[in-house]
Parts: structure tokens; sequence; C-alpha cells
């Protein structure tokens, strides 16, 4: 049972994001792209936050937003981008998926922290 989903397709930046959080007690899975992601967030209703890229193969981040709000029905799983995009119109796309928080890579998990261990004990 994880607390953390960790969505991307960059397996070094998945690695460095799992490995930090691990390392600060959060229990973590992670997924390849928006699919991967569904479903895993499907499997393990534990998950109280999930960390995503935008841009991935099969299904980006914020469709898998979306599809979490409106086909998961889930409301209580908070949801934060982790990506390289910057553009108002995704953050606000972002913004109307329920998406709780934009991060510009690179990670900076010390800056974050706080607020993850916030989201996940919520």
């Amino acid at each position: 049972m994880a607390q953390v989903l960790m969505v991307d397709d960059s397996s070094t930046v998945r690695k460095e994001v799992c490995d930090f959080l691990k390392a600060n007690g959060i229990s973590v899975v992670a997924a390849v792209d928006g699919r991967d992601g569904l479903d895993k967030l499907r499997a393990d209703p534990a998950i109280k936050l999930v960390v995503s890229d935008v841009n991935m193969p099969n299904m980006d981040g914020l469709t898998m937003a979306e599809k979490i709000r409106n086909e998961l029905k889930n409301a209580a799983v908070n949801v934060i981008m982790l990506t390289t995009e910057n553009s108002p119109a995704m953050k606000e796309r972002g913004k109307a998926a329920g998406v709780k928080g934009w991060i510009v890579k690179p990670f900076n998990g010390a800056a974050v922290l706080p607020t993850f261990k916030k989201l996940v004990s919520a």
C-alpha cells in the first residue's frame, strides 16, 4: 500500500523522486505513463498523492488527472504536476482538472517535502 504514486516516462526522474521519498519515510509506487498510473491508482486505494509529469506517451499527465476526477470519481487524491511545462494554458487545464500544485523540473525534494508529507497525511 503506497502513499504516493510517481508517474513519469523518464526512468531517471522516477528513480530520483521515488528514492528521495522512500529515504524520507514515504511509501511510493511508480508508473511509466498516465495509463499505467490510472491502473496503479485503481489497484491501491491507499494512495493519497499523485506526482506526475505532463508529457508522456500513451496518456499525458493532464489527461490522467482529468480521468482521475471524471472517470474514477476520485476527488480525494491530491495531484501535483512535476514537469518542464510552464505555460499558463497548461496550468489552467491542470487547475480545472483539480491539480493542486505545479512544480517545474528539476525536482528539489527538500523544497517540497513538507508539502508532500502534509498531503499524504491529510
